[in-house]
């Protein structure tokens, strides 16, 4: 019988609120809201601990504070070869920065799969740090976010303030 690597969570709160990080020996695995579907652990495979999260937190805090504009943590990314296509891109958007979900497309190299793309964004397990909340509609309207509009707002609104 096969056994698993444990599965590390944690509750933060940030100024967006209570964030539940998540993680596996190699590396953070989610950050998800407390309204949000936790797709990538099951309950009973988890451990609650503080200690694998101590660099995501001082990164997180800075981040919210504006003094982060590029996070440097492991990441355990897991998903379909397409949504780790996607999740990859997410990753080049400069901060302050947005992009159209067709520019995605376009930068992963399959310009039809604008659709496709935004499934995958909302399925991106680390949101903040893979920064799907960088994407915009073509008109340049806020569309979908897992957190919600407001908190998509209240993240483009943090790094454009900061940005200068």
């Amino acid at each position: 019988m096969k056994t698993s690597s444990p599965r590390f969570f944690t509750v933060i709160p940030s100024p967006i609120g209570p964030l539940t990080l998540e993680a596996s020996p190699q590396g953070l695995s989610g950050i998800f809201w407390d309204s949000q579907d936790r797709r990538t652990i099951e309950t009973d495979q988890r451990v609650a601990d503080e200690r694998p999260f101590t660099e995501v937190r001082r990164q997180l805090d800075a981040y919210f504070a504006g003094q982060l504009r590029r996070f440097d943590l492991p990441l355990d990314l897991r998903g379909t070869p397409f949504q780790l296509q996607a999740w990859q891109a997410l990753q080049k958007i400069s901060y302050g920065s947005t992009i159209a979900y067709s520019e995605q497309a376009h930068w992963i190299g399959n310009p039809k799969a604008v659709r496709a793309i935004g499934l995958a964004n909302g399925r991106n397990p680390i949101s903040i740090i893979v920064p799907c909340h960088r994407v915009i509609g073509k008109s340049g309207k806020l569309t979908g976010y897992g957190g919600g509009l407001d908190r998509k707002r209240f993240l483009l609104e943090l790094e454009k303030s900061t940005n200068s």
